[in-house]
Order: structure tokens, then sequence, then C-alpha cells
């Protein structure tokens, strides 16, 4: 496995610490790093409410935290530490939500890649996740 994908595993870890912020909200089991356009490395951690309505996935907050950081909106690669890291089993790609956040942000977030297993390495691009996106349409005008 790359160096770099060790150091966002590390980097993701650190968020990972499941806890009750009150009988309502949860956070910190999931955790995300993604390596920015520029090399830098952010992270985020998901948080979410009894209601629905306040739910953040980690990958966005890790999105959020490169943007208010930084200004960047492009991520080259993303890892989810989810009590440990990705087996290649399912359940380590982003949400259609998060999915969907990323390829609006930029178009060139499509060729994020995301590891699916730590153990042989392998990635998967968010543009292979999303072939038949909505927005490509608006992109290419």
């Amino acid at each position: 496995m790359e160096e770099i994908w060790e150091k966002l595993i590390e980097e993701a870890k650190k968020s990972y610490h499941p806890e009750e912020i009150s009988p309502f909200i949860t956070a910190h089991h999931v955790a995300c790093a993604i390596e920015a356009e520029n090399g830098e490395i952010y992270s985020g951690f998901c948080v979410e409410g009894a209601s629905g309505v306040m739910a953040l996935c980690a990958e966005r907050v890790a999105w959020l935290n490169m943007y208010l950081r930084s200004g960047q909106k492009v991520a080259k690669r993303l890892v989810c530490y989810i009590n440990g890291v990705p087996d290649g089993k399912g359940g380590w790609t982003p949400c259609g939500a998060c999915r969907e956040h990323f390829l609006q942000a930029s178009d060139k977030n499509k060729d994020m890649e995301i590891l699916i297993n730590a153990y042989t390495g392998e990635t998967v691009t968010l543009g292979e996740l999303m072939p038949d996106w909505w927005g490509w349409k608006r992109y290419n005008k």
C-alpha cells in the first residue's frame, strides 16, 4: 500500500472515538481523511442527531475543513475509518449525499481515489461510482 494511504488512515484514525454527545447526538463513529489537490491532509468525523436533519457525514466534514482552511475544493484521495481500515467487504465508499457533494463542489472530484481495501490497496474513483451523474450536463456547457 502506498505511503499516502497509510498517512490518510492514521489521520482518520485520530478522529475515530465513538461517543454520545447527548441523549440525541452521537459523533465520531465514522472518521475520514482526504488529501487535497495540493497534498495537504484534512480530516473529519460524523455527527448525527435523532431528528435526522442534523446529520453530517465524516466525508463532508473533512471536505468542509479543507475548504474552510484552504479554499480548496478538489480532493485527490479519500479514506474512511469505521472501527478499522477498509477491508474490501463494502461500506467504505461515501454515501449518496457525500458523492453528490463532492461532484457539485468540482468536476475534478470525479478523479478522487477512494480506498476500498487497505490490505490490497484497491481503490475506486468517484467517477466510477457515479458514471451517469445528472450534473455532468452543467459542467459540459
